[in-house]
C-alpha cells in the first residue's frame, strides 16, 4: 500500500456545456500505488475563510481519504501522525479547485483539514472506512506550524477545542 500523500490529476472534460470530471478511477489510483476501498462519501459547502480540521479517526476505525473540490477552491492540508514515518509531524498542502481538477490522497494515519479560499466552496471526500463517533478525533489546526494565512478563521466549536499536536500521543 502506498504510504504517502499524493496529488492526483483527475480526468476532466470541458466544452460549451460545462465540465465533466471523473472523480474515482480505480485503475488510475492503482497505477499511482494507491489501494483504496470506498466505504463512505461526504460533501461539504463552506464560506470563505472557513477552516475545517484537523480531523482523523483513531484505530481500528482509521481511514484514508481522497478529497477534491468540484466548486470554488480550498487549501487542503494533511499532517503525518505516523510515529515511525520519516515525515512524522510534517504537513503537506495542496490547492484543490474546480479549475485545476486535482484530488488529494491522504493515507491512514494523517490528520486532514482545509481552508476555504472562495465563497461556497464545495468539498467532496471519498473515505475508506465508515464514521465511528467514538474514534473521531482531531488536532488543533494552529498547533503544528502550518501558516493558514487567515486573520479571522471561521471554526466549529469542536475544532476550536482539539488538543495541540505537541500534546497528542499518536496511536499510528
Amino acid at each position: 500500500m502506498k504510504q504517502d500523500v499524493s496529488v492526483i490529476d483527475l480526468a476532466a472534460f470541458v466544452d460549451a456545456r460545462g465540465s465533466f470530471v471523473k472523480t474515482f478511477n480505480d485503475t488510475l489510483f492503482q497505477s499511482l500505488g494507491i489501494q483504496f476501498t470506498l466505504k463512505e462519501s461526504y460533501f461539504s459547502v463552506s464560506a470563505k475563510d472557513v477552516i475545517r480540521g484537523m480531523h482523523f479517526q483513531l484505530p481500528p476505525h482509521q481511514h484514508a481519504k481522497i478529497v477534491y473540490c468540484p466548486f470554488g477552491a480550498i487549501l487542503d492540508v494533511a499532517l503525518d501522525l505516523r510515529k515511525q514515518s520519516a515525515t512524522y509531524g510534517q504537513y503537506f498542502a495542496q490547492i484543490l479547485s474546480a479549475e485545476n481538477h486535482k484530488a488529494f490522497y491522504i493515507p491512514e494515519g494523517f490528520a486532514h483539514g482545509f481552508k476555504s479560499l472562495s465563497h461556497h466552496a464545495q468539498t467532496h471526500y471519498l473515505v475508506s472506512s465508515e464514521y465511528d463517533a467514538a474514534s473521531d478525533a482531531g488536532i488543533a489546526y494552529h498547533s503544528f506550524g502550518f501558516e493558514w494565512d487567515c486573520a479571522e478563521p471561521i471554526l466549529s466549536e469542536r475544532d476550536k477545542n482539539f488538543i495541540a499536536f505537541q500534546d497528542f500521543k499518536s496511536p499510528f
